[in-house]
């Protein structure tokens, strides 16, 4: 798989670290089930067959991290933006 980087260029994917997914947000350690939504959040996961945004890091060239939004059953890679980007 090539992934696109912005600032590098096309690259194979072994120069990135595969981070998880991009849709989850960090519980709020503050509310009052937060143990129930923290275990939520590390233990429970989808694994969808289809479109999915994806964190990723390159980490063998400029240390950007980077969304990936990718097919999961072909791994053809549909965007790619710099975390944070708008």
């Amino acid at each position: 798989m090539q992934i696109e980087c912005p600032f590098c260029g096309k690259r194979d994917a072994h120069e990135f670290a595969y981070l998880g997914d991009a849709t989850v947000a960090r519980p709020d350690p503050a509310v009052p089930d937060a143990a129930r939504a923290f275990y939520e959040y590390v233990y429970l996961r989808d694994n969808p067959a289809g479109s999915h945004r994806e964190l990723w890091y390159h980490s063998a060239g400029c240390h950007s991290w980077l969304v990936v939004t990718r097919d999961t059953r072909t791994h053809a890679i549909e965007t790619i933006a710099q975390v944070g980007a708008r």
